[in-house]
């Protein structure tokens, strides 16, 4: 479903991303771990043809992004990016946001309208929903977000740190369920990147770990346990893979308070 290939970005003369290659296939859960300034969001921004690469190039489901205003339009029917900070017109009520935003992916009127209900009784935004978006909390605008990215019906979901920005318990178990579900009896693909490996080590069908602006491993996380030859937590293997100094030095400070 999606291809990246040799993907590399600058930005002036700092490398973030160098000679990416990816192929995830459609059906999957991926999940872009790494810490924060390693490339997730411009690699995610690539993929949703916000950036054009200096060298290299993504194509989903055969069509080249930016390539051709044919092949991005024929891209964007399928596909939604969620930034980690987007633009909501806050001056209009959730509902309306959501309603707008399903008739631009042209989804009929009766089911978007039956859908935009079920995603605000989802979130619990059912009273919410219906008063501008200005008096929402920093959590209640993420989730209207998230609600806003789910109503496309699309075969392809792009999410940036889709569980930050506020989301309480309920909206994170919520949104757990949903993105499973729509890949396991939908077949949809959704790549998300995160700096949190908790909220998907249950949750991903495979694992992409960047570390300075390379990928550092691929694979499920069995696959990642068996590579760095741990059995624990994701957390640890993702500190093996891109910090292994941190275990050292937790290790050691608790050596050096003993004695």
């Amino acid at each position: 479903m999606i291809e990246v290939v040799g993907l590399t970005q600058h930005y002036g003369v700092r490398p973030v991303l160098r000679r990416i290659d990816l192929e995830i296939p459609a059906g999957q859960l991926v999940a872009v771990l790494g810490p924060n300034g390693m490339g997730k969001t411009t690699l995610l921004s690539a993929m949703a043809g916000v950036l054009h690469p200096q060298r290299g190039y993504v194509a989903i489901d055969g069509l080249r992004r930016r390539s051709s205003e044919e092949s991005e339009l024929a891209i964007r029917r399928r596909v939604v990016y969620l930034p980690d900070h987007p633009w909501l017109p806050v001056n209009r009520t959730g509902r309306e946001f959501l309603l707008a935003v399903g008739n631009l992916y042209e989804i009929d009127v009766d089911r978007l309208i039956d859908h935009v209900d079920r995603l605000l009784r989802l979130f619990d935004l059912g009273r919410e929903g219906d008063w501008p978006i200005r008096s929402y909390s920093n959590g209640q605008k993420k989730k209207i977000a998230l609600c806003s990215a789910l109503v496309t019906e699309v075969a392809v979901f792009l999410l940036d740190e889709p569980f930050s920005g506020g989301l309480d318990p309920s909206g994170i178990l919520a949104l757990k369920r949903v993105l499973r579900g729509l890949v396991d009896t939908a077949g949809a693909t959704v790549v998300m990147a995160t700096p949190i490996p908790e909220l998907v080590e249950e949750l991903a069908d495979r694992i992409v770990i960047l570390r300075g602006g390379e990928v550092a491993a691929q694979d499920t996380l069995a696959g990642l346990r068996a590579q760095t030859q741990c059995d624990g937590s994701l957390s640890e293997v993702l500190e093996r893979l891109v910090h292994p100094q941190t275990l050292e030095n937790i290790a050691g400070y608790f050596r050096e308070t003993s004695e």
